[in-house]
């Protein structure tokens, strides 16, 4: 469906919102369109779905340096309705083909200005960080501070661990929580990222602690969800409990 009307969206979005700017008085004294059938409704919700669709697609677009001429789009739109197009067919597709890639080319350029970014920032605060009273430094560059320690055992990478945790980006922002949701997690030690499997074998049962994750010990180059590219990571890590083998076998069915 979204390829079936990629082509016509911009066009679409953009001559109703045009139509809202240039025409709003005489829209406003005009009778309000009433959608009484199934077939009105249809055919207004098709124009809706696309023209949500395309706003958002023409704001990102911005984001990225490309702003489209909107008088060329409704001219476009109308003079293709009206059967007297000044591309072809072919014409069309070769430069919608070559405008994809070239925002996919700025898209990729960007990112890599801010994974670079990200990876400058979070060595600078890692630095910082690093000279905090309390806060030490293991080999692979994980930093870790004692916040409480407990007294029970601790696990070893194949265990299966009960925590409660808050993550967040370097400039403070929670991308992450187990407290927010309301309830611990349960997880094996060996199936997280390299900075929770060596940071969390350091704590006994009862122990917080704050971690400093650099982006090689988490998500790395690729960043996921809302963790960019590249980024240190900080988290609280209360651990709960160290869940028996049948426990956890049981948690994961």
């Amino acid at each position: 469906m979204k390829q079936l009307f990629k082509p016509t969206l911009v066009a679409v979005a953009v001559l109703a919102m045009m139509g809202c700017q240039e025409n709003k008085q005489e829209a406003e004294q005009a009778p309000a369109t009433k959608l009484e059938t199934p077939a009105q409704k249809q055919a207004y919700a098709i124009g809706s779905s696309m023209g949500g669709y395309l706003s958002k697609t023409l704001e990102e677009q911005k984001n990225y340096g490309f702003e489209l001429d909107k008088e060329l789009i409704i001219l476009g739109l109308t003079e293709s309705l009206a059967d007297k197009s000044q591309l072809t067919q072919e014409e069309v597709e070769q430069t919608l083909m070559a405008f994809e890639q070239e925002v996919r080319a700025k898209q990729e350029e960007m990112a890599k200005a801010d994974a670079e970014k990200n990876l400058t920032e979070g060595q600078a605060f890692m630095a910082e960080n690093a000279k905090v009273e309390g806060v030490e430094v293991t080999e692979s560059g994980l930093q870790y501070q004692v916040l409480t320690e407990g007294e029970g055992e601790k696990p070893a990478a194949t265990d299966t661990v009960k925590v409660h945790y808050k993550g967040t980006l370097i400039n403070g922002e929670e991308f992450d929580s187990s407290y927010s949701r309301g309830e611990p997690i349960e997880f094996p030690l060996n199936r997280v990222i390299k900075g929770w499997t060596e940071g969390v074998q350091l704590m006994s049962v009862g122990s917080k602690y704050k971690f400093v994750i650099p982006a090689d010990l988490a998500y790395g180059a690729n960043g996921t969800g809302p963790i960019p590219a590249n980024s240190t990571l900080v988290f609280e890590v209360e651990l709960l409990d160290i869940v028996k083998p049948e426990a956890a076998a049981e948690s994961e069915k």
